[in-house]
């Protein structure tokens, strides 16, 4: 999209992308403050549809090359950001506003300006950002050692992990969350849900992501802020992710929701997804399969330091237990045409035609059928033959 193309559209303000993709509609304009727009929010948002992204912050602010920018521009968003808090300011949800190339008008008054971003300075800022991940990768080997001195008991030997009434000893667990290609991968393991029946685990919106699949979570783990009130009343357990001291802002939700009762508190540094892998492992399951989790560096970046420490030696700690589902929905992508169905179906058939002519029962039943058939042809020649009439 041109950067002289004038964009119409009802302004859609969130300061949480994943909160605002949820009423989101086609050809809105998305108003946000994400710095550094990682993969599943761009993807999201790409899912929604709307005509314009504009954002606050810096879309690639130069920490890491961050793929979000790349996916936006691709589909045909327009980009704008660094626009600072005056678009939040000068804006009310639900107006129509113009963009015209970086400028933002509200009833033909310019409101305020930001970067229009195309595909040349998406792809300047990913190079800078590469040539700064030296920089990321000693604050990833800091902030990894702080994490692991803070929880090696849980980490180590599993101290802290509360007791849940979901067996999971020596059962495979399937761990969902919505993240990378979780609907691929998890349409790809239906097989696998079907014969082997696991204990599933949602984290936060990964719940959804299970009901919208065809299944049930039997356990719901993570913050409680992206789930819906759905998933959270479908009868699952529910773990609420807490701070170390024993805060748990998710409890008040659930309270609301009258859920508090029979929910349970698992205070833990770290992520809602990292931690339901350690409660599933100190469990005793047999396998844990890992849909839409975080597994490359650039995955690892776009959680931010704060979480990719824990994100790592949670892998660490689980090992071999741990399959990721990622990527299986792209090796098994490749489908059985309708023209090699029906020449299977043919081949089966001839060859059936075959095996009956070869034996005495089958030429015999051959000879029946061409028999019948015969009667039918010569009764339906007989209905459109010319009949003589009397004098």
């Amino acid at each position: 999209m041109s950067a002289l193309t004038a964009v119409t559209g009802t302004a859609r303000l969130g300061k949480r992308t994943k909160d605002l993709t949820k009423r989101l509609q086609p050809g809105d304009i998305a108003i946000i403050d994400h710095e550094d727009i990682d993969r599943v929010a761009a993807e999201a948002l790409v899912e929604r549809q709307p005509a314009a992204v504009l954002n606050v912050a810096a879309s690639t602010s130069g920490r890491y090359p961050n793929a979000g920018p790349r996916i936006l521009i691709d589909a045909g968003i327009a980009l704008v950001d660094s626009f600072g808090e005056s678009v939040f300011e000068g804006i009310r949800d639900g107006q129509t506003i113009t963009l015209v190339g970086g400028e933002v008008q509200l009833e033909g008054t310019p409101i305020s300006t930001g970067t229009w971003q195309d595909d040349e300075s998406v792809t300047a800022s990913l190079q800078i950002a590469r040539e700064g991940l030296s920089e990321q990768l000693e604050l990833f080997a800091q902030n990894t050692m702080e994490y692991m001195l803070r929880e090696r008991d849980l980490l180590l030997d599993g101290i802290g992990a509360p007791e849940v009434r979901t067996r999971m000893d020596g059962r495979p667990v399937l761990i969902v969350v919505r993240g990378y290609h979780y609907k691929e991968d998890l349409a790809t393991l239906k097989p696998f849900l079907r014969e082997n029946r696991p204990i599933i685990i949602g984290v936060d919106g990964g719940a959804d992501a299970v009901i919208d699949a065809g299944f049930h979570p039997d356990m719901i783990i993570g913050d409680m802020d992206s789930v819906s009130d759905k998933a959270l009343r479908s009868g699952s357990e529910l773990v609420v992710h807490a701070y170390r001291d024993g805060r748990a802002p998710g409890m008040e939700r659930l309270a609301e929701l009258g859920l508090d009762e029979d929910a349970i508190a698992f205070p833990a540094s770290g992520t809602s997804e990292d931690i339901a892998m350690l409660l599933a492992d100190e469990k005793g399951a047999s396998v844990i399969v890992a849909v839409g989790t975080h597994g490359t560096l650039e995955e690892f970046l776009d959680k931010g330091r704060a979480g990719m420490s824990s994100t790592f030696l949670t892998r660490l700690r689980i090992g071999s237990k741990l399959v990721d589902a990622k990527g299986v929905s792209r090796l098994y992508r490749q489908r059985i045409s309708t023209f090699q169905l029906v020449l299977l179906a043919l081949a089966g058939l001839a060859a059936l035609a075959v095996a009956l002519w070869a034996t005495p029962g089958g030429q015999a039943l051959v000879q029946i059928l061409g028999a019948r058939l015969d009667g039918i042809l010569s009764w339906f020649t007989l209905l459109f033959s010319p009949r003589a009439t009397g004098s």
